[in-house]
């Protein structure tokens, strides 16, 4: 006769393998509902995120984020949903997915709303980010009352934290909640890939740089002052800036080296016109080792050598976004191996710590204070679902593992010894 953890184990494991169905069923109707970000309206997708999530039996907190937040951060509307469910004393884990996705784009040869499934894999915008964990973290805590209800002594409870604004930065999604007090949570697992536990990434800076001129005639250019010639300086010195980036390298697997890209040029009036503005915006991906402010001030000063030397020129530098990177706090170390664990048996391969390049709502928890690890469904890399690129996928194989392996990791954490 096996143990009362191993029954529960048993049970969470029986009602999954049962699910399989309902969760594919659950997660085609969160896909083929848009919630691109932008234009951000995201307020409709939360409700009939709310519906499904009461039709398996939850209790769901409807968090609207006031119109002019919302609006202050480029969006229309979002609301932030919880459900809360108590075992008894213990630690409070939240798991956290976000909604809004990036607009789906060109390209595609499926339909970005269909969900349609093609060779197991389910096809539509947001299906692997992070749409999937909707499903992952529902299904995850059904399974846990499945194990509860067959004898499993749990203590603590567990939290689903669906979130609108990743897109745009977290700010008033997983921020607004903890800082207005809606979430209090001890431990937090975010959205992630089934084949990696994250527990450091990327932080991110963005500056914007406006150059301004005089404008004049094309046939006396000596009249005017020429902003796209000081702005093409500028870009030259953040060109070789960038070259001696790769110096620099995170002692964390995964992470590489810090990068910085242009990603956006304006300005100018007509062809026959002397350019009196032009404007940039930078990206500079920052490895856990740097301090952000540090790097904003090393930004700023190859922009600034430049702007001296052009004093006829009016160069202004705004910063945009600061996202903090994420390393691991003391207080995860449980659930990162309990995560390692489970997944490398239920994945069939070593599935070990790591950090990815890119940045996630979980520095949110991290600047709480709250201990953080990103695991989800989605094959190995972000590279074969096609995140944010058209045809993006999900293998439903892995969405059930990752479905089991959180719910098994919730199911050791919480158990009472």
């Amino acid at each position: 006769m096996g143990s009362v953890a191993s029954k529960g184990a048993e049970a969470a494991r029986a009602y999954l393998a049962a699910a399989r169905d309902a969760e594919t069923r659950f997660l085609a109707e969160l896909v083929k509902i848009p919630s691109d970000n932008p234009p951000g309206d995201c307020a409709g997708h939360a409700e009939v995120a709310a519906g499904l999530l009461h039709g398996l039996g939850f209790e769901v907190e409807r968090h609207p984020v006031p119109e002019a937040l919302v609006r202050a951060h480029g969006m229309v509307s979002a609301t932030n949903l919880v459900v809360r469910r108590r075992f008894g004393d213990g630690p409070v884990v939240a798991l956290n997915a976000h909604g809004d996705v990036v607009p789906p784009g060109e390209g595609w040869t499926q339909n970005p709303y269909g969900a349609a499934v093609v060779d197991g894999w389910m096809y539509g915008r947001g299906v692997a980010v992070s749409k999937s964990d909707f499903a992952t973290y529902a299904f995850a805590l059904l399974a846990l009352e499945k194990a509860a209800a067959a004898g499993a002594g749990l203590g603590g409870t567990v939290e689903l934290h669906f979130t609108y604004d990743e897109e745009a930065g977290g700010e008033i999604g997983p921020h607004w909640m903890i800082e207005a007090g809606i979430a209090k949570p001890d431990l937090a697992i975010g959205a992630g890939f089934s084949y990696s536990v994250v527990t450091a990434h990327n932080g991110c800076l963005h500056l914007e740089v406006e150059v301004g001129g005089r404008s004049a005639h094309a046939a006396m250019p000596y009249t005017g002052i020429d902003a796209l010639e000081v702005a093409n300086q500028i870009l030259t010195a953040l060109y070789a800036y960038r070259k001696t980036l790769s110096d620099r390298v995170s002692a964390i697997p995964g992470i590489g080296s810090p990068q910085a890209t242009v990603g956006l040029i304006s300005g100018g009036i007509n062809t026959n016109v002397v350019p009196d503005r032009v404007t940039l915006r930078l990206d500079r991906r920052m490895i856990p080792e740097e301090d952000p402010g540090e790097v904003e001030e090393e930004l700023r000063a190859v922009i600034g050598r430049v702007a001296e030397a052009h004093p006829e020129a009016r160069t202004v530098v705004r910063r945009i976004l600061l996202a903090e990177p994420l390393a691991a706090l003391p207080g995860g170390r449980q659930l990162t191996e309990l995560l390692c664990k489970h997944a490398s048996r239920v994945m069939g391969e070593p599935v070990e710590a790591r950090g990815v390049p890119l940045f996630t709502d979980a520095r949110h928890y991290a600047a709480a204070g709250i201990p953080v690890v990103l695991y989800g469904a989605g094959p190995h890399s972000i590279e074969e679902a096609n995140a944010h690129r058209a045809d993006e996928r999900l293998p439903l194989d892995d969405l059930y593992k990752a479905t089991e392996v959180v719910a098994l990791t919730l199911l050791d954490l919480m158990s009472r010894r």
